[in-house]
């Protein structure tokens, strides 16, 4: 049931986090500049060391579009190659998300089209979601500033709370052999 379950889920979510993806490179042009010229590109995203616990996550691959957008190319049979791959520490996804949330970019290993790996770092370290600005525009700056602050307080409390909790603080180094 766990199975079917994810089998429907994961497309929905997949579409809604490329939608979220896209929004972000659509309101910085340079962004969408950059990945222009690469058009057609596939950069495969592999999340390492997934709990087992948790359902697998669907293949994470997503061709760059004339547009300098990322479409998902998940659901059409097995993915392409990439040209580019870009490796994620996946070991706490809690952690990983509660970092995204608050705006740090994720520790990353990437492998493929030099060219192509230098844009997509850029992104990473240069892209933000401004999470206020959509608010204010969906919802106005009387309720949106609120909102934004309780945000930043809950993310601030879980990743304090992340590092205290044993286990899910950042790694230690393996002690000398």
């Amino acid at each position: 049931m766990l199975h079917s379950l994810n089998t429907l889920l994961a497309p929905a979510l997949m579409e809604r986090v490329v939608l979220v993806v896209n929004h972000v490179l659509g309101a910085e042009p340079a962004a969408t500049q950059r990945l222009r010229p690469h058009a057609g590109r596939i950069v495969g995203v592999q999340l390492q060391d997934w709990p087992t616990l948790l359902p697998a996550p669907p293949e994470l691959s997503f061709r760059i579009t004339p547009a300098g957008l990322l479409e998902w190319c998940g659901q059409a049979g097995p993915p392409p190659a990439a040209d580019l791959g870009v490796r994620v520490d996946a070991s706490n996804p809690v952690r990983l998300t509660a970092r995204a949330l608050s705006g740090e970019a994720p520790t990353v290993c990437i492998d493929g089209d030099a060219q192509l790996a230098a844009e997509v770092n850029w992104l990473l370290q240069n892209l933000r979601w401004d999470v206020g600005a959509d608010l204010q525009r969906l919802v106005g700056p009387a309720i949106a500033q609120p909102l934004q602050q309780l945000g930043s307080a809950l993310a601030r409390a879980l990743r304090g709370a992340l590092q205290r909790a044993p286990g899910l603080g950042p790694r230690d180094p393996a002690p000398p052999p």
